[in-house]
Protein backbone atom coordinates (compact mmCIF):
# COMPACT_ATOMS: atom_id res chain seq x y z
CA UNK A 1 0.00 0.00 0.00
CA UNK A 2 1.31 3.49 -0.57
CA UNK A 3 3.34 5.45 1.85
CA UNK A 4 1.20 8.40 1.00
CA UNK A 5 -1.70 7.52 3.28
CA UNK A 6 -1.37 8.60 6.89
CA UNK A 7 -0.78 6.01 9.55
CA UNK A 8 -4.77 6.26 10.38
CA UNK A 9 -5.66 4.68 7.15
CA UNK A 10 -2.42 2.09 7.03
CA UNK A 11 -3.42 1.18 10.20
CA UNK A 12 -6.79 -0.17 8.85
CA UNK A 13 -5.34 -1.81 5.37
CA UNK A 14 -2.14 -2.35 4.94
CA UNK A 15 -0.94 -6.01 4.23
CA UNK A 16 -4.28 -6.92 3.74
CA UNK A 17 -6.75 -7.96 0.55
CA UNK A 18 -9.88 -8.72 0.55
CA UNK A 19 -9.55 -12.96 0.78
CA UNK A 20 -9.73 -14.03 -3.75
CA UNK A 21 -11.67 -17.00 -3.06
CA UNK A 22 -14.68 -15.35 -1.17
CA UNK A 23 -14.16 -11.72 -1.19
CA UNK A 24 -13.72 -11.60 2.80
CA UNK A 25 -12.48 -7.88 4.03
CA UNK A 26 -10.75 -9.94 7.25
CA UNK A 27 -7.97 -12.02 6.60
CA UNK A 28 -8.41 -15.16 7.22
CA UNK A 29 -7.14 -17.02 10.01
CA UNK A 30 -5.14 -19.40 8.12
CA UNK A 31 -5.34 -22.53 10.99
CA UNK A 32 -3.02 -24.96 8.83
CA UNK A 33 0.67 -26.22 9.84
CA UNK A 34 1.10 -27.01 6.50
CA UNK A 35 0.08 -27.17 2.52
CA UNK A 36 -0.46 -29.35 -0.30
CA UNK A 37 1.95 -28.78 -2.97
CA UNK A 38 1.45 -29.22 -6.84
CA UNK A 39 4.86 -31.33 -7.35
CA UNK A 40 7.96 -31.90 -5.48
CA UNK A 41 10.02 -28.48 -4.46
CA UNK A 42 6.93 -27.04 -5.82
CA UNK A 43 4.69 -24.96 -3.51
CA UNK A 44 1.90 -22.17 -4.13
CA UNK A 45 4.37 -19.49 -1.66
CA UNK A 46 3.81 -21.44 1.17
CA UNK A 47 5.15 -24.88 2.62
CA UNK A 48 4.81 -24.89 6.16
CA UNK A 49 3.63 -22.69 8.79
CA UNK A 50 6.72 -22.33 10.96
CA UNK A 51 8.50 -20.55 7.66
CA UNK A 52 5.29 -18.68 6.48
CA UNK A 53 1.49 -18.52 6.97
CA UNK A 54 -0.33 -16.07 5.21
CA UNK A 55 -2.38 -14.58 8.05
CA UNK A 56 1.08 -13.99 9.29
CA UNK A 57 2.14 -12.26 6.44
CA UNK A 58 -0.53 -9.65 6.38
CA UNK A 59 0.82 -9.04 9.69
CA UNK A 60 3.88 -8.67 8.85
CA UNK A 61 2.95 -6.24 5.96
CA UNK A 62 0.83 -4.32 8.04
CA UNK A 63 3.25 -3.61 10.92
CA UNK A 64 5.80 -2.54 8.38
CA UNK A 65 4.07 -0.06 6.64
CA UNK A 66 3.04 1.47 10.24
CA UNK A 67 6.52 1.90 10.55
CA UNK A 68 7.57 2.83 7.46
CA UNK A 69 10.16 -0.03 6.90
CA UNK A 70 11.23 -2.40 4.15
CA UNK A 71 10.64 -5.66 5.98
CA UNK A 72 8.76 -6.92 8.70
CA UNK A 73 8.77 -10.11 11.27
CA UNK A 74 6.73 -11.00 13.94
CA UNK A 75 7.49 -13.13 17.10
CA UNK A 76 5.68 -15.09 19.63
CA UNK A 77 6.50 -12.38 22.53
CA UNK A 78 8.15 -9.47 22.59
CA UNK A 79 10.85 -11.47 24.43
CA UNK A 80 11.28 -13.70 21.43
CA UNK A 81 11.72 -10.99 18.99
CA UNK A 82 14.42 -9.44 21.50
CA UNK A 83 16.50 -13.04 21.23
CA UNK A 84 15.99 -13.29 17.77
CA UNK A 85 17.93 -9.36 16.99
CA UNK A 86 20.36 -10.66 19.50
CA UNK A 87 21.32 -13.55 18.18
CA UNK A 88 23.05 -11.45 15.50
CA UNK A 89 25.81 -10.81 18.27
CA UNK A 90 28.96 -12.89 18.56
CA UNK A 91 30.40 -13.34 21.72
CA UNK A 92 33.18 -10.75 22.33
CA UNK A 93 30.47 -8.09 20.66
CA UNK A 94 30.24 -5.35 23.42
CA UNK A 95 26.56 -3.65 23.38
CA UNK A 96 25.15 -0.57 25.06
CA UNK A 97 21.70 -0.12 26.83
CA UNK A 98 20.10 2.36 28.44
CA UNK A 99 20.04 2.01 31.90
CA UNK A 100 16.22 1.83 32.56
CA UNK A 101 14.52 -0.95 30.38
CA UNK A 102 12.20 -3.76 30.94
CA UNK A 103 12.91 -5.98 33.12
CA UNK A 104 12.58 -9.24 31.04
CA UNK A 105 14.88 -7.76 29.16
CA UNK A 106 17.68 -6.48 31.56
CA UNK A 107 17.08 -10.54 32.55
CA UNK A 108 18.07 -11.79 29.32
CA UNK A 109 20.21 -9.47 28.86
CA UNK A 110 22.23 -9.87 32.55
CA UNK A 111 20.86 -13.80 33.31
CA UNK A 112 20.94 -15.70 29.98
CA UNK A 113 23.26 -13.78 26.84
CA UNK A 114 26.08 -12.51 29.37
CA UNK A 115 26.96 -16.00 29.57
CA UNK A 116 27.42 -16.30 25.80
CA UNK A 117 30.66 -13.84 26.00
CA UNK A 118 28.35 -10.55 25.47
CA UNK A 119 29.41 -7.44 26.97
CA UNK A 120 26.34 -5.07 28.15
CA UNK A 121 26.88 -1.52 29.63
CA UNK A 122 24.06 0.19 30.90
CA UNK A 123 24.17 4.14 29.88
CA UNK A 124 22.12 7.26 31.08
CA UNK A 125 20.74 7.46 27.14
CA UNK A 126 19.86 10.97 28.00
CA UNK A 127 23.67 11.88 28.42
CA UNK A 128 25.57 12.01 24.84
CA UNK A 129 28.73 12.61 26.52
CA UNK A 130 28.34 9.40 28.58
CA UNK A 131 27.30 7.99 25.38
CA UNK A 132 29.77 8.43 23.42
CA UNK A 133 32.56 7.54 26.09
CA UNK A 134 30.76 4.01 26.61
CA UNK A 135 31.20 3.03 23.42
CA UNK A 136 34.01 0.29 22.28
CA UNK A 137 35.84 -0.99 19.78
CA UNK A 138 34.28 -3.95 19.63
CA UNK A 139 30.51 -1.82 20.49
CA UNK A 140 28.25 -3.69 17.64
CA UNK A 141 24.80 -2.20 18.78
CA UNK A 142 23.12 -0.25 20.80
CA UNK A 143 19.54 -0.86 22.59
CA UNK A 144 17.40 1.35 23.96
CA UNK A 145 13.89 2.35 24.83
CA UNK A 146 12.04 5.63 24.49
CA UNK A 147 9.90 6.15 26.09
CA UNK A 148 11.71 4.04 29.10
CA UNK A 149 9.78 1.77 31.04
CA UNK A 150 9.09 2.70 33.92
CA UNK A 151 11.21 6.09 34.53
CA UNK A 152 9.58 7.49 31.43
CA UNK A 153 13.00 8.92 30.13
CA UNK A 154 13.36 9.84 26.56
CA UNK A 155 16.55 9.29 23.98
CA UNK A 156 17.40 11.44 21.30
CA UNK A 157 17.42 8.73 18.63
CA UNK A 158 18.46 10.52 15.87
CA UNK A 159 21.62 11.69 18.03
CA UNK A 160 22.08 8.55 19.01
CA UNK A 161 22.02 7.04 15.76
CA UNK A 162 24.18 9.37 14.42
CA UNK A 163 27.09 8.60 16.97
CA UNK A 164 26.44 5.20 16.53
CA UNK A 165 26.64 4.27 13.18
CA UNK A 166 30.13 6.77 13.11
CA UNK A 167 31.23 4.04 14.87
CA UNK A 168 29.98 1.27 12.87
CA UNK A 169 27.16 0.34 15.28
CA UNK A 170 23.66 -0.34 14.75
CA UNK A 171 20.85 1.32 17.05
CA UNK A 172 17.49 -0.85 18.26
CA UNK A 173 14.58 0.62 19.61
CA UNK A 174 11.77 -0.66 21.57
CA UNK A 175 9.04 1.34 20.42
CA UNK A 176 6.73 -0.78 22.42
CA UNK A 177 5.51 2.74 24.72
CA UNK A 178 4.83 5.21 22.45
CA UNK A 179 3.64 2.50 19.50
CA UNK A 180 4.51 3.12 15.53
CA UNK A 181 1.31 5.59 16.00
CA UNK A 182 3.13 8.05 17.55
CA UNK A 183 6.83 7.25 17.23
CA UNK A 184 8.52 5.88 14.34
CA UNK A 185 12.14 4.98 15.02
CA UNK A 186 13.37 4.26 11.51
CA UNK A 187 12.56 7.72 9.87
CA UNK A 188 14.80 9.43 12.69
CA UNK A 189 17.98 6.92 11.52
CA UNK A 190 17.91 3.85 14.19
CA UNK A 191 18.47 0.22 12.32
CA UNK A 192 15.68 -2.21 13.93
CA UNK A 193 12.52 -1.34 15.79
CA UNK A 194 10.88 -3.79 18.24
CA UNK A 195 7.30 -4.20 19.73
CA UNK A 196 5.72 -6.21 21.90
CA UNK A 197 2.60 -6.40 20.11
CA UNK A 198 0.88 -7.90 23.42
CA UNK A 199 0.38 -3.80 24.39
CA UNK A 200 -0.83 -1.03 22.39
CA UNK A 201 -0.59 -2.77 18.58
CA UNK A 202 -2.95 -5.92 19.95
CA UNK A 203 -4.56 -2.87 22.27
CA UNK A 204 -7.28 -5.51 24.25
CA UNK A 205 -5.06 -7.57 26.52
CA UNK A 206 -6.11 -11.06 24.82
CA UNK A 207 -2.68 -11.73 22.75
CA UNK A 208 1.02 -12.53 23.44
CA UNK A 209 3.54 -11.53 20.28
CA UNK A 210 6.51 -9.66 19.36
CA UNK A 211 7.83 -7.80 15.94
CA UNK A 212 10.77 -6.57 14.63
CA UNK A 213 10.44 -3.97 11.42
CA UNK A 214 13.81 -2.57 9.73
CA UNK A 215 14.81 -1.69 5.53
CA UNK A 216 18.21 -3.41 5.50
CA UNK A 217 17.40 -6.63 3.44
CA UNK A 218 20.70 -8.21 4.49
CA UNK A 219 20.01 -7.97 8.10
CA UNK A 220 16.27 -9.17 6.99
CA UNK A 221 16.94 -11.79 5.44
CA UNK A 222 19.18 -13.28 8.55
CA UNK A 223 16.56 -12.40 10.79
CA UNK A 224 14.15 -14.45 8.44
CA UNK A 225 16.35 -17.42 8.51
CA UNK A 226 16.56 -17.37 12.13
CA UNK A 227 12.90 -16.89 12.55
CA UNK A 228 12.06 -20.15 10.80
CA UNK A 229 15.10 -21.57 12.09
CA UNK A 230 14.48 -20.92 15.76
CA UNK A 231 11.05 -21.15 15.39
CA UNK A 232 9.36 -18.84 18.25
CA UNK A 233 6.64 -17.92 15.86
CA UNK A 234 3.14 -16.93 16.91
CA UNK A 235 0.00 -18.84 15.30
CA UNK A 236 -2.31 -17.47 13.29
CA UNK A 237 -5.10 -16.96 15.68
CA UNK A 238 -2.71 -14.62 17.41
CA UNK A 239 -1.77 -12.85 14.17
CA UNK A 240 -5.29 -12.47 13.32
CA UNK A 241 -6.19 -10.30 16.87
CA UNK A 242 -3.27 -7.93 16.44
CA UNK A 243 -3.93 -7.27 12.82
CA UNK A 244 -7.77 -6.94 14.52
CA UNK A 245 -6.23 -4.55 17.32
CA UNK A 246 -4.30 -2.71 15.61
CA UNK A 247 -7.44 -1.54 13.05
CA UNK A 248 -8.27 0.55 15.87
CA UNK A 249 -4.50 1.72 17.01
CA UNK A 250 -5.49 5.65 15.51
CA UNK A 251 -8.88 6.29 18.19
CA UNK A 252 -7.21 4.26 20.98
CA UNK A 253 -3.85 5.71 21.11
CA UNK A 254 -5.67 9.37 20.99
CA UNK A 255 -7.93 8.73 23.86
CA UNK A 256 -4.89 7.05 25.88
CA UNK A 257 -3.27 9.88 25.23
CA UNK A 258 -5.99 12.53 25.86
CA UNK A 259 -6.23 10.71 29.46
CA UNK A 260 -3.23 10.30 30.24
CA UNK A 261 -1.69 13.94 30.33
CA UNK A 262 -5.02 15.05 31.91
CA UNK A 263 -4.45 12.70 35.15
CA UNK A 264 -0.67 13.74 34.92
CA UNK A 265 -1.46 17.16 35.33
CA UNK A 266 -3.88 16.42 38.70
CA UNK A 267 -1.35 13.97 39.91
CA UNK A 268 1.18 16.71 39.85
CA UNK A 269 -1.06 19.02 42.57
CA UNK A 270 -1.81 15.74 44.73
CA UNK A 271 -0.40 15.99 48.44
CA UNK A 272 0.69 12.33 48.18
CA UNK A 273 2.62 12.78 45.04
CA UNK A 274 6.00 12.96 45.00
CA UNK A 275 6.97 13.11 41.54
CA UNK A 276 4.97 12.78 38.25
CA UNK A 277 6.59 11.23 35.01
CA UNK A 278 5.12 12.15 32.64
CA UNK A 279 6.46 13.46 28.75
CA UNK A 280 3.68 15.59 28.26
CA UNK A 281 4.67 17.68 31.46
CA UNK A 282 6.34 21.10 30.68
CA UNK A 283 8.85 20.20 33.57
CA UNK A 284 9.54 16.82 32.24
CA UNK A 285 13.47 16.77 31.05
CA UNK A 286 12.84 15.87 27.79
CA UNK A 287 9.47 17.67 27.12
CA UNK A 288 10.93 18.93 24.23
CA UNK A 289 12.36 16.11 22.45
CA UNK A 290 9.14 14.30 23.22
CA UNK A 291 7.45 17.21 21.09
CA UNK A 292 9.76 16.69 18.41
CA UNK A 293 10.36 12.89 18.29
CA UNK A 294 6.87 11.63 19.11
CA UNK A 295 3.10 13.05 17.91
CA UNK A 296 1.74 12.84 20.92
CA UNK A 297 2.92 12.20 24.56
CA UNK A 298 1.45 8.44 25.34
CA UNK A 299 -0.62 6.96 27.77
CA UNK A 300 1.73 5.45 30.44
CA UNK A 301 2.33 7.56 33.81
CA UNK A 302 4.97 6.64 36.38
CA UNK A 303 4.18 8.54 39.93
CA UNK A 304 6.79 8.26 42.68
CA UNK A 305 4.86 8.51 46.22
CA UNK A 306 5.81 10.61 49.28
CA UNK A 307 5.40 7.71 51.60
CA UNK A 308 8.13 5.44 49.38
CA UNK A 309 7.27 1.57 49.20
CA UNK A 310 5.04 1.50 51.68
CA UNK A 311 2.25 3.90 50.34
CA UNK A 312 2.97 2.39 46.97
CA UNK A 313 1.97 -0.84 47.88
CA UNK A 314 -0.88 0.29 49.49
CA UNK A 315 -2.17 2.50 46.71
CA UNK A 316 -2.28 -0.79 44.32
CA UNK A 317 -4.49 -2.77 46.64
CA UNK A 318 -7.50 0.38 46.46
CA UNK A 319 -8.10 0.99 43.25
CA UNK A 320 -11.06 -0.47 41.33
CA UNK A 321 -10.92 0.68 37.51
CA UNK A 322 -7.32 0.61 37.52
CA UNK A 323 -6.27 -3.36 37.80
CA UNK A 324 -3.21 -4.49 39.85
CA UNK A 325 -1.25 -6.44 36.80
CA UNK A 326 1.68 -6.72 34.77
CA UNK A 327 1.75 -5.48 31.28
CA UNK A 328 0.11 -2.77 29.83
CA UNK A 329 -1.36 -0.93 26.33
CA UNK A 330 -4.61 -2.33 26.44
CA UNK A 331 -7.99 -0.02 26.95
CA UNK A 332 -8.11 -1.16 30.15
CA UNK A 333 -6.42 0.97 33.26
CA UNK A 334 -3.87 -1.12 34.83
CA UNK A 335 -1.17 -0.17 37.99
CA UNK A 336 1.63 -1.64 39.72
CA UNK A 337 4.68 -1.89 41.61
CA UNK A 338 7.64 -1.56 38.88
CA UNK A 339 10.17 -2.67 41.84
CA UNK A 340 8.22 -5.80 42.87
CA UNK A 341 6.65 -7.15 39.73
CA UNK A 342 7.82 -6.48 36.21
CA UNK A 343 11.24 -5.04 37.25
CA UNK A 344 11.76 -7.48 40.08
CA UNK A 345 14.53 -8.89 38.03
CA UNK A 346 16.78 -5.55 38.40
CA UNK A 347 16.47 -5.32 41.60
CA UNK A 348 20.03 -5.81 43.19
CA UNK A 349 21.10 -4.30 40.04
CA UNK A 350 22.27 -1.04 39.33
CA UNK A 351 19.36 0.30 37.62
CA UNK A 352 17.06 -0.66 40.18
CA UNK A 353 13.67 0.83 40.06
CA UNK A 354 12.54 3.20 42.93
CA UNK A 355 10.34 1.31 45.60
CA UNK A 356 8.03 3.97 46.09
CA UNK A 357 7.13 3.87 41.99
CA UNK A 358 3.98 3.11 40.89
CA UNK A 359 3.42 2.91 37.32
CA UNK A 360 0.08 3.44 35.15
CA UNK A 361 -0.97 2.23 32.10
CA UNK A 362 -3.95 4.74 31.73
CA UNK A 363 -6.87 3.14 29.59
CA UNK A 364 -9.59 4.43 27.60
CA UNK A 365 -12.10 4.49 30.11
CA UNK A 366 -13.82 7.97 31.25
CA UNK A 367 -11.41 10.28 32.73
CA UNK A 368 -13.75 11.38 35.67
CA UNK A 369 -14.15 7.97 36.54
CA UNK A 370 -10.36 6.86 36.40
CA UNK A 371 -9.65 10.10 38.40
CA UNK A 372 -12.12 9.71 41.17
CA UNK A 373 -10.62 6.03 41.30
CA UNK A 374 -7.20 7.11 41.95
CA UNK A 375 -8.16 10.00 44.27
CA UNK A 376 -9.85 7.62 46.43
CA UNK A 377 -6.72 5.19 46.20
CA UNK A 378 -4.56 8.26 46.94
CA UNK A 379 -6.58 9.50 50.49
CA UNK A 380 -4.59 9.81 53.53
CA UNK A 381 -1.19 8.10 52.00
Amino acid sequence: MSQEYKIDTLAIHAGQEPDPSTGAIMTPIYQTSTYVQPDVGQHLGYEYSRTDNPTRTALQANLAALEGAKHGLVFASGLAATDIVMRLMRPGDHIVVGDDVYGGTYRMFDKVLKHYGLEFSYIDLTDLDAFQQALRPNTKLVWLETPTNPNLKLADIAALSELAHARQAQVVVDNTFASSYLQNPLALGADIVLHSTTKYLGGHSDVVGGAVMLNNTEIYEQLKFLQNAIGSVPGPQDCWLVLRGIKTLAVRMERHCRNALTLAQWLSDHPAVAQVLYPGLPDHPQHELAKRQMRDFGGMISIILKGGEPAAREMVKRTHLFALAESLGGVESLIEVPYAMTHASTADSDIAVDPGLVRLSVGIEHIDDLQADLAEALKEL
